[in-house]
């Protein structure tokens, strides 16, 4: 009781102190559980779920694209693919990974299906953005059962490529080249202390297994499969506590023997129940994403992607990994001269981000009291003039410009007049107050002139600087 009355004071006390200098969860205008990482020409991008608000299940129906240059400051992207879709699918849109193959983007993704079973699909596109389509107007795999979820792809030095899934069983296939079909029956891979830490018996109860320690851990589901140095490894969620845990083994062949070489990440105040992650190397350093339930309104059916940088140890192993509020440092600064998307975002309180055909995605639901961050803004010798795109339907709202904290020096104000409805666009300016040079974090405040409280100010697209 101790143990337990413990983790929700420190939780408690997370929660309070979470805008303090906070960098995860790093995406805040939705919630974006199950993140898959992947690096394509020099950007990170991360392949997340879509948790709906107010629901007491994985009710899921689409996923979301999010990209990065410097690892804090996220673009999104939007939603370009969903259960709609995919004519076979019914719901339940679960955890999917994206690998790029000869300038093609594979999303390997999981629903239930018209017959009540989940199955594996792929959908297919140009871009890594989108838009995306269904490849095979059909599942890739199904076997009639709830055991097809999860799934992580990954392609060999030799150019083989492999799909593995699971839920409490972990099963793999060799993809072929085409990366939509596969050769071979499926295979399951034993379960054992060994491979995995723990083992699910029949019959056993998760309290029992829980006092034996040889049980303490087991494969329950979402591997992220990966090579380094000639070595595999499969991460995976595993159960202990009443909670999942994240956890690795290793293998020196990709298709096993697998070994089990413990946690990564447990014990963490998350407010989840599920964590699922993707581990990778971007700019030469290492990444785990994991999701949380720490976004105000979440928990185990509100979940966010949040990232924390890691140092393999010499031999190889994962070290164990904390979570923090901080989360990661910049890796490069960003140029405030070119156009900037408005739904790059570091942090950010009372918006959200929408999205339309003539448009794209932008900002949207500002209200008085919220703001946008962005960090590590180099602005060299000077700037003279800030420009926004901003859409408003009636008058009254405010952008301010700040430096370095919410309420820092203002450079820039904009007073936002009707411009003929919500979503048409117009260039708005202000000349630079005072002089700016060097790298600064930037805050886009929302504020209000004579409005009434928890009105919708504007919505806002891009924005840039000129030099000096």
């Amino acid at each position: 009781m101790i143990q337990f009355k413990s983790k929700y004071i420190a939780l408690s006390f997370l929660l309070a102190g979470i805008y303090i200098s906070a960098q995860n969860p790093v995406i805040q205008t939705h919630f974006t559980p199950d993140p898959a990482p992947m690096v394509y020409k020099n950007k990170m991008y991360v392949y997340t779920g879509d948790d709906i608000p107010g629901y007491d299940f994985y009710y899921m129906t689409k996923w979301r694209v999010y990209s990065s240059d410097d690892m804090v400051n996220w673009t999104d992207h939007g939603s370009p693919l969903s259960l709609e879709s995919f004519s076979w699918a019914r719901d339940r849109a679960w955890a999917a990974q994206c690998i790029e193959r000869n300038g093609k983007f594979y999303w390997y993704i999981c629903v239930q299906t018209v017959d009540n079973n989940m199955a594996i699909g792929v959908a297919v596109s140009d871009s890594p953005t989108g838009p995306f389509k269904d490849a095979l107007g059909k599942p890739l795999v199904t076997t009639g059962t709830w055991d097809n979820i999860d799934p992580t792809v990954f392609i060999d030095d030799d150019g083989q490529a492999y799909l593995y899934w699971g839920n409490s069983k972990l099963f793999y296939v060799k993809l072929n080249k085409d990366m939509v079909s596969y050769g071979g029956k499926i295979t399951e891979i034993p379960q054992s202390v060994e491979a995995f830490g723990g083992l699910r018996r029949p019959g056993r109860s998760d309290e029992v297994l829980q006092k034996q320690e040889q049980f303490k851990d087991v494969f329950v589901e979402g591997p992220w499969f990966y090579k380094r140095n000639k070595q595999y490894y499969v991460m995976y969620a595993g159960m202990t506590d009443r909670t999942e845990c994240l956890s690795y083994s290793i293998s020196d062949s990709p298709t096993g023997p697998w070994k089990y070489q413990g946690k990564i990440m447990t014990g963490q105040p998350t407010n989840s129940f599920t964590n699922h992650g993707g581990i990778i190397d971007f700019k030469g350093k290492s990444y785990l994403f994991y999701h949380t339930g720490l976004l105000p309104g979440a928990g185990s059916y509100g979940r966010s992607t949040s990232i924390e940088e890691f140092k393999y140890n010499q031999d190889g192993s994962i070290p164990k990994i904390e979570m923090t509020k901080e989360g990661v440092n910049p890796v490069a600064t960003l140029n405030p001269y070119k156009r900037n998307e408005a739904e790059t975002i570091a942090w950010s309180e009372k918006c959200s981000t929408s999205e339309n055909k003539k448009t794209g995605v932008y900002v949207s639901d500002t209200r008085v009291g919220g703001y946008i961050k962005v960090r590590s803004v180099d602005f060299e010798k000077g700037a003279s003039e800030f420009s926004a795109s901003i859409a408003a339907g009636v008058d009254g709202g405010i952008l301010e410009v700040r430096l370095d904290k919410v309420d820092g020096n203002k450079i820039a104000e904009i007073e936002v007049s009707r411009t003929a409805g919500w979503e048409e666009f117009k260039t708005l300016t202000s000349k630079i107050s005072e002089s700016v040079s060097g790298v600064h974090d930037v805050y886009f405040v929302f504020k209000g002139k004579n409005i009434t409280a928890g009105r919708v100010l504007f919505n806002f697209d891009h924005w840039s600087f000129q030099k000096k």
